[in-house]
């Protein structure tokens, strides 16, 4: 999810430096609802590379290749952008400018496929198939590297330190019905405590006290899940406190409702998950905690983030070796760091 976010600052500058500019985008199709929330995109095209390159021989898996081809094949491109740098996207690139090169005529060229260098790449052998190649420094925020690539590929001026611009359109989006039925009016946090590594976690004491200290803060706390173990966890944590004052959803929200979600919350404390890209891309003010995992390259960015850190933020530990790197791995994440800087980022 969060290379899908990451392209958007990319988008916002060309769309700026180019007004007359059309993007189509290919994405996983998880992600699909994403892509045309910015108001540069016209089509996006759902692929499904993981669950084809797992049943290959499949008879599922050759027509829905076809089709979704097909489906690309219906639109004229100058140019096919290989924004992750990866064999995978590389080969969608090439199976699409493949087709329109037999499918026009001779005095139309097909799309060139264009994408990072060699030293750019995170696939170098992926740079084989492009017929243009830019260099992007690898120590760079994924944000930066993206917009360099695309300045550099549509030909425009990147303006050096322009702060980060998502220019996603929410205009049309409102707070989710079901969030007003279950807690009314008022202003409210959203605490996303779900991840992938346990060592992510962030102790469920804390959170208790962390929502402890917001209910006194006059702020209702609603608790989104994902699966099984999350709901258990959003129900321990939000049983701590006054029921009318936390919601846990009865079942799981679709990415859209948590953006609504998101979008109309006062602020945001979270875990390093893929949700945190939403809210940052959404300028919700927000506290990332990075426990084991190092933000410089790839975490949430944005205007109104805040990232901590613990000391073990670079050594990305899926396992704590022992009781004291456990503890180590909290430092700079108390709960009163996190009220400390959720609170002044809303300015309450």
């Amino acid at each position: 999810m969060g290379d899908v976010f990451h392209t958007f600052p990319a988008l916002s500058d060309a769309q700026a430096a180019l007004p007359d500019l059309t993007v189509d985008w290919v994405v996983e199709k998880g992600f699909a609802d994403i892509p045309a929330w910015h108001p540069v995109v016209d089509k996006v095209y759902s692929v499904e590379l993981r669950k084809w390159r797992k049943t290959p021989w499949s008879k599922a898996t050759r027509p829905a290749m076809n089709a979704f081809f097909e489906t690309i094949h219906q639109t004229q491109y100058d140019l096919i952008l290989d924004a992750q740098g990866l064999l995978k996207s590389v080969w969608v690139a090439r199976k699409v400018a493949k087709k329109a090169a037999k499918s026009r005529e001779k005095k139309v060229p097909p799309p060139l496929i264009a994408g990072y260098d060699w030293q750019s790449a995170r696939e170098p052998l992926a740079t084989l198939f492009y017929q243009k190649k830019y260099p992007v420094a690898k120590a760079q925020h994924a944000i930066l590297r993206l917009r360099q690539l695309m300045a550099q590929a549509l030909d425009y001026e990147l303006a050096k330190d322009q702060v980060i611009h998502y220019g996603l359109d929410t205009s049309l989006w409102s707070k989710p019905k079901i969030l007003m039925e279950a807690l009314g009016g008022g202003e409210y946090f959203v605490f996303l405590h779900g991840t992938t590594w346990e060592s992510k976690y962030w102790p469920e004491a804390y959170w208790m006290e962390l929502l402890a200290l917001t209910h006194a803060a006059g702020v209702k706390v609603v608790l989104p899940w994902g699966n099984e173990e999350e709901r258990l966890r959003a129900n321990r944590i939000a049983s701590s406190a006054p029921s009318n004052k936390s919601w846990v959803p009865e079942k799981p929200l679709s990415l859209n409702t948590v953006a609504q979600l998101l979008n109309t919350a006062k602020g945001v404390v979270s875990v390093d998950t893929g949700l945190s890209h939403v809210a940052a891309a959404l300028d919700v003010p927000m506290v990332v905690l990075y426990r084991v995992t190092d933000p410089k390259l790839v975490g949430a960015d944005g205007t109104k983030v805040v990232r901590l850190e613990s000391p073990c933020a670079p050594d990305y530990l899926k396992q704590f070796p022992n009781k004291e790197i456990e503890m180590r791995s909290l430092q700079g994440l108390s709960v009163e760091d996190v009220f400390q800087n959720i609170m002044r980022s809303v300015h309450l």
